[in-house]
């Protein structure tokens, strides 16, 4: 038995080894300090990486952020000062905060520049994804920073370093907060910064711990009060990085479980043979839940029911608002349709009208648009009748769905009453005849 448990730790030891194909000490402080100093070529690399990075994610491009990520020259200085600390190198943990803080100013500078002088202003995912840090990147940024320093301890170059640069994500967050700067939003450029600093701060512990395990000597003799003071320093500076983002953390599975919950409940509670949901909007952070329906209209007394139910979901303190559209029992009101549309379309243009004319104007073009559509809509209808001769009734007409974003999307809504069902394979068909026939790639076909 204890032979086979010797046998177990020796083989656990040879799997783990970091010291079989460990570097020497000094050529692993001398590669590490050779990346710490940003001037000459480092700076350039830098400056031309910051500017990829700003137009990656301007354009909304992963890979061009990618590729800047490879490119950067700011994980150096960053186990520099990791290093510094593991060894006790003062002089070390000086030149590597220098270096950072230098590189730092000039990427969030030049980043601005860029924004500040580029013609696309709008934030991208990309850019949005880099001002809301978790605690999930605190653990990104040590185990990734671990598998880096791990790496530079290594007697051949491993290919893990080119992974850390863009798991760790440093660049992206100084170009965002170099966004922000070009457009005054305080809120980016702290969100930003703190991602930035949370993958330095844990990107150097991870470094420290390494150094520590792998017992590289240190530069000078340290009493053991110095040391404990080094340490208190180190704990202190993590937990002040770590809290905030544990905050963010649970805000965030607050709301991905609000969303689940509603669109659940959504799922099943709206399950009418002549309503449709068409659209749904869902806002965790106000707790508000806010459904458009299509079809026969349903009462305040089913309304009141699902309310009441809100609670089965976890959604007790949730407001839910529900959008109907006024019609008769058997097909869509045409007319109130149109009057919805055109009222819509008058108060997303109001603010380009600028007289009592270019608003006639503005109203006859619409309507006659409108009258157009009658037209054809006769047209279709007959047509439809006649392909499916299943379909007793038909009517279509356009819907505008409001996003939350303040986006608005142009849909046609073609409504069907059958004597029996059309099989789906069938209304796929249907689908793909109206897009042609109506001009539009956005159809949404309700069978009654």
């Amino acid at each position: 038995m204890i032979q086979i448990w010797n046998e177990i730790k020796g083989l656990t030891k040879r799997f783990l080894d970091l010291e079989s194909d460990r570097a020497s000490y000094n050529e692993i402080i001398e590669r590490i300090e050779a990346g710490v100093e940003f001037r000459g070529t480092n700076l350039w690399i830098l400056i031309f990486a910051i500017l990829v990075a700003s137009v990656g994610l301007n354009m909304n491009s992963t890979a061009v952020v990618i590729g800047a990520m490879l490119i950067s020259p700011l994980m150096g200085p960053i186990i520099g000062l990791g290093l510094g600390v593991g060894i006790y190198d003062f002089q070390l943990i000086k030149k590597s905060f220098r270096s950072l803080a230098a590189a730092v100013i000039i990427s969030v500078l030049a980043s601005a520049l860029y924004f500040a002088l580029s013609p696309l202003s709008d934030a991208q995912s990309e850019l949005l994804s880099r001002t809301t840090p978790t605690v999930w990147d605190v653990l990104i940024s040590f185990f990734g920073g671990l598998a880096g320093i791990v790496a530079f301890t290594r007697k051949d170059k491993s290919n893990a370093i080119p992974g850390v640069a863009i798991a760790t994500a440093l660049m992206p967050p100084l170009c965002t907060a170099g966004y922000a700067i070009a457009t005054l939003n305080l809120t980016y450029f702290l969100g930003a910064f703190y991602l930035f600093f949370i993958n330095s701060v844990f990107i150097s512990i991870s470094s420290m711990i390494i150094i520590r395990f792998l017992k590289i000597p240190s530069k000078k003799w340290v009493d053991e009060k110095q040391q404990k003071k080094m340490r208190s320093y180190v704990f202190l500076v993590a937990i002040v990085t770590i809290v905030p983002s544990v905050f963010m953390a649970v805000d965030i599975v607050k709301r991905s479980i609000f969303a689940r919950n509603a669109n659940l409940f959504i799922e099943n509670e709206f399950d009418y043979p002549d309503t449709n949901v068409i659209e749904h909007d869902v806002t965790p952070k106000d707790s508000k839940i806010e459904v458009f329906l299509f079809g026969s209209p349903i009462d305040a007394l089913e309304i009141k029911r699902l309310e009441s139910e809100l609670a089965d979901y976890n959604l007790a303190d949730a407001q839910l608002i529900i959008r109907q559209n006024q019609q008769n029992l058997d097909l869509p009101d045409a007319e109130s349709m149109r009057t919805g549309i055109i009222e819509d379309l008058y108060r997303r243009n109001e603010d380009l009208v600028k007289n009592k004319d270019e608003k006639i104007g503005l109203l006859e073009k619409e309507l006659s648009a409108y009258k157009s559509n009658q037209l054809i809509q006769a047209d279709v209808c007959k047509e439809l009748e006649v392909q499916y001769p299943q379909i007793d009734a038909s009517a279509f007409n356009t819907m505008l769905i409001h996003h939350k974003d303040a986006a608005v999307d142009t849909v046609t809504m073609v409504y069907i009453n059958a004597v029996k069902p059309i099989r789906n394979s069938d209304l796929k068909k249907m689908k793909e005849w109206l897009k042609i026939r109506l001009k539009t790639e956005k159809i949404n076909i309700v069978q009654n």
